[in-house]
């Protein structure tokens, strides 16, 4: 696979501590890659630190003002990204990306248009709150009687797709209803979706995780709107 172009988008918000490592180890992986960073509006140093990235050959960078979320981070590098295949990093470390192999393979070979990156299929993973498992594991069930998937982690961070499904799907979601919309959407049109077991490096509040209670409840929603109302 080096001598296919991927597209990695990386949304940012308030990530000055890990950001740069996040891009280090990107960029140590033996493919050809384009960075796509969208800063969502942060405040934390974050953008001195883009202005240095983005002279670097590879890494583009982009600008929200204003925070808008998630979703609306991705689109933006979503409607810049060239390559053959996407995939979705996070900036805060708790996804590697020595995981591409296994993102990548099943489209590579053609047996996939979308590839999510279970946290729960036997990979390792840092151990913590039950009430966020058990949130994740009540969301998941819920999309997959929605959707008529059998995903053991919808919520996951890590998604890799093929770029031209973007066009089928006309994503909207602008917070962390990404996740529930892509999936639902993706199901939807029928795009044959993979799993593959990745590491996970899970953080607590006080080293800056941001989802909530309130993000689990509005997921609830989402799934529901995007299954049936949109």
């Amino acid at each position: 696979m080096g001598a296919m172009k991927i597209s990695v988008v990386i949304p940012v918000f308030n990530e000055s501590g890990t950001l740069e490592k996040v891009v280090e180890r990107v960029q140590k992986i033996p493919l050809e890659i384009e960075i796509l960073i969208v800063d969502d509006g942060s405040s934390d140093g974050t953008r001195e630190k883009l202005a240095v990235l983005s002279k670097k050959p590879g890494i583009k960078v982009f600008y929200h003002e204003k925070n808008r979320g998630k979703g609306a981070a991705l689109r933006t590098g979503f409607q810049e990204a060239s390559g053959k295949f996407v995939i979705v990093q996070d900036a805060d470390l708790e996804y590697d990306p020595t995981d591409y192999g296994k993102l990548l393979g099943p489209l590579e070979d053609g047996r996939a248009d979308v590839v999510f990156g279970s946290r729960f299929l036997g990979g390792p993973h840092r151990v913590l709150f039950f009430w966020h498992f058990l949130g994740n594991k009540f969301l998941t069930l819920l999309s997959n009687a929605l959707s008529n998937l059998n995903l053991s982690d919808m919520e996951t961070g890590y998604k890799a797709f093929r770029r031209e499904i973007l066009t089928h799907l006309h994503l909207r979601a602008n917070r962390f209803a990404f996740e529930p919309e892509f999936t639902m959407k993706v199901a939807k049109k029928g795009f044959r979706v993979y799993e593959t077991p990745i590491s996970y490096s899970g953080r607590d509040y006080s080293e800056g995780k941001k989802i909530t209670w309130w993000d689990g409840v509005k997921a609830v929603f989402a799934i529901v709107w995007f299954r049936f109302f949109d």
